[in-house]
């Protein structure tokens, strides 16, 4: 077989076709596994619902979904699977699943998905958890703040931005489902700022 010359014409033709041969692998590949990849991260999601609520027997009622929150409802309670809403750490930041009773208590967490720095990602697993220095369960959420920033729970050791983070996670959690149990109350703290504006 005589050998391509090495001209400019014929690198841009051997690089095209390697281009498209891979690209028609790896769409192959990505067609092959998306019906697994989607069928464990719902497995996964179903496991942490059950974990975060601590009921094994919970079933959900509703499913309400707002942008990337997705608020699973109970008859006890819901689970709600969100981000940081101001996505303010390393990295992109944590998504979470976080179980909150009717009264707005926080009832178990799980990090989901962690593009954190290694190891911060890990820690908020546990810091948080009963028994952890930050703990957060058992307590109504939607003010969470770490002391630094003037509140009462106790960020990670040098990690405070993802603690911030964590923790402002866990209070869209608390917005979302509230918005789902009360969607007029969002209008009447608007209408109550305005009013107080205006004297």
């Amino acid at each position: 077989m005589k050998k391509l010359e090495s001209t400019w014409y014929n690198m841009a033709i051997v690089l095209t076709v390697i281009s498209v041969v891979a690209g028609a692998a790896l769409a192959y590949v990505n067609e092959l596994t998306k019906g697994p990849i989607a069928e464990i991260q719902q497995r996964n999601e179903a496991q942490a619902i059950k974990a975060v609520l601590c009921d094994d027997s919970a079933v959900i009622t509703d499913t309400v979904t707002n942008g990337d929150v997705v608020v699973y409802l109970t008859e006890n309670g819901a689970a709600v699977k969100t981000t940081d809403p101001l996505n303010g750490s390393f990295g992109g930041g944590l998504t979470i699943m976080v179980g909150l009773d009717k009264e707005f208590k926080v009832l178990g967490y799980t990090v989901l998905v962690s593009n954190e720095t290694p190891g911060l990602g890990a820690k908020a697993s546990e810091w948080f958890q009963e028994g952890g220095k930050g703990n957060i369960i058992g307590r109504v959420a939607g003010q969470f703040k770490t002391s630094k920033d003037g509140g009462d729970v106790d960020a990670i050791t040098a990690s405070t931005i993802t603690s911030r983070s964590f923790l402002r996670a866990v209070n869209n959690a608390y917005a979302e489902y509230s918005k789902v149990v009360n969607p007029h109350a969002e209008a009447d703290v608007h209408t109550s700022a305005t009013a107080k504006d205006m004297n």
